[in-house]
């Protein structure tokens, strides 16, 4: 049975300012291809190297990707460990290109725990391209969402208890301070592939009025003309942000 595909028409279109990408269908490209498991992710890895330069080329500032889930580590711990592997693979091998291209990387999720050789290498993909400016990458590991919140929820009781932040003054916009994405935009668009239509309790607080694109094509098949494909389909929407009209209109009216 072939994979599903995605169409992959191009043209001019509104490029969202942060794109999240919800990386689903390896072990299912491989299973329609009688290939183990492990085969997917590699081709997966390849993926992710083609949709970061495409990133910048057509025109995003920041990319957010789910490279691992709190959830994952119920895996067969094979398959985790061959999980581990690609990511390492994936930094040794790409960080200094990606150092050398401008790119950022940021790394968001639990590291509380985190064996010591993962943990220096996520923290040296994030001090070697502090500077860099071309393109952001957020990389979604030992992440979710409701993970998050309760982390930050945590971290705003332990600021009252301290009594250096006040109970009253918690506001939406406080509280983002205290997440893994503070200082970075909430995503414009979020990508899923795979035909899986749900957010697996990814950025469930960002992503609150994001506009979301469902693809059928598996991970390891997204191409350039498939990422152009999804965005124009955003460049389609209205975003109303809860209001009437769309966001800019309604500034435009009051002002």
């Amino acid at each position: 049975m072939s994979p599903p595909r995605c169409g992959d028409e191009r043209d001019a279109m509104t490029t969202p300012e942060h794109v999240a990408i919800i990386m689903d269908g390896n072990g299912r490209w491989a299973k329609a291809r009688g290939l183990p498991r492990v085969a997917g992710h590699r081709a997966g890895v390849e993926a992710l190297r083609k949709t970061v330069r495409a990133a910048s080329d057509l025109g995003v500032g920041w990319l957010t990707v789910y490279a691992f889930s709190s959830e994952n580590w119920s895996r067969p711990k094979s398959e985790v460990s061959d999980l581990m592997g690609l990511l390492k693979l994936f930094i040794r091998r790409d960080l200094a290109e990606l150092h050398q291209s401008g790119v950022r990387v940021r790394v968001i999720g639990d590291r509380v725990g985190l064996a010591p050789d993962i943990a220096s290498l996520l923290d040296e993909a994030e001090s070697l391209t502090a500077e860099n400016r071309a393109l952001n990458l957020v990389i979604a590991f030992n992440y979710g969402g409701r993970d998050e919140i309760v982390r930050a929820s945590r971290r705003i009781a332990e600021a009252v208890a301290r009594g250096s932040l006040e109970s009253s003054a918690v506001t939406a916009e406080v509280f983002a301070g205290f997440l893994d994405t503070a200082g970075i935009p909430d995503p414009d668009l979020v990508i899923r592939t795979s035909g899986e239509q749900r957010m697996s309790n990814f950025l469930p607080w960002q992503s609150a009025y994001s506009e979301l694109v469902f693809l059928s094509c598996y991970w390891p098949d997204f191409t350039q003309e498939h990422f152009a494909d999804a965005l124009r389909q955003y460049a389609a929407r209205e975003r109303r942000f809860g209001g009437v009209l769309p966001r800019g209109v309604a500034q435009g009216v009051a002002s």
